[in-house]
């Protein structure tokens, strides 16, 4: 066969039309868009999700200390010296966490204030606490480091949450595992925070 001459195959077999340029790119296009989707989707709702655990993470960090600043502070006015009891604190922490927070209404509280009483003698000395909520095991309070001069405050809150999108396949990573458990492939998280403050004796 000369150099030039088609060969066998292409003298008999007809001629195929081929598509045109564009067309052949817009398909090329189309598959590599249908396999970038998927990933693309898991990422976003994992952002999603990573906000939003970041979001309860704040507000449970900043309702504790709230709790905890009026429990040592909330009666000094020239009015009233006395130290406020520990209902009007689970009281003040609940509604800051409801402002922001879904269900929060029974989540296990605990607060250990010097006007519930002391328990404990000389270094060993710690407030005493009452709960609220639903039944939790809370660990018990430390001992401030002068007491019996000073009495640690303490607010522990233990909130349960499901992701916005708990599905396992949607949390790869981003979310703080220790926290979280499966169950029926979905998350939940419970999260506990507690703040401390010094009042003195």
């Amino acid at each position: 066969m000369k150099t030039g001459e088609p060969s066998r195959f292409q003298r008999f077999a007809p001629a195929l039309p081929r598509a045109p340029r564009g067309f052949r790119d817009a398909g090329q296009s189309l598959i590599e868009t249908a396999l970038l989707v998927p990933f693309l989707v898991v990422l976003v709702f994992n952002a999603v999700n990573f906000g939003y655990v970041f979001l309860t993470a704040i507000n449970l960090a900043a309702a504790p200390r709230s709790g905890a600043l009026y429990s040592i502070m909330g009666g000094s006015t020239p009015s009233c010296m006395a130290l406020p009891p520990p209902g009007p604190v689970s009281s003040l922490t609940y509604l800051d966490l409801s402002g922001a927070l879904p269900a929060t209404a029974n989540s296990p509280l605990e607060v250990c204030s010097q006007s519930e009483g002391v328990s404990g003698l000389g270094a060993a000395q710690v407030a005493n606490c009452a709960s609220y909520g639903a039944a939790a095991n809370f660990p018990p309070p430390p001992p401030d480091p002068e007491a019996p001069a000073f009495v640690l405050n303490r607010v522990t809150i233990v909130y349960q949450f499901q992701p916005l999108f708990p599905s396992v396949w949607f949390n790869l990573g981003l979310l703080p595992m220790p926290a979280c458990a499966v169950s029926g492939g979905n998350l939940s998280c419970t999260f506990r925070r507690r703040a401390l403050m010094r009042a003195m004796n």
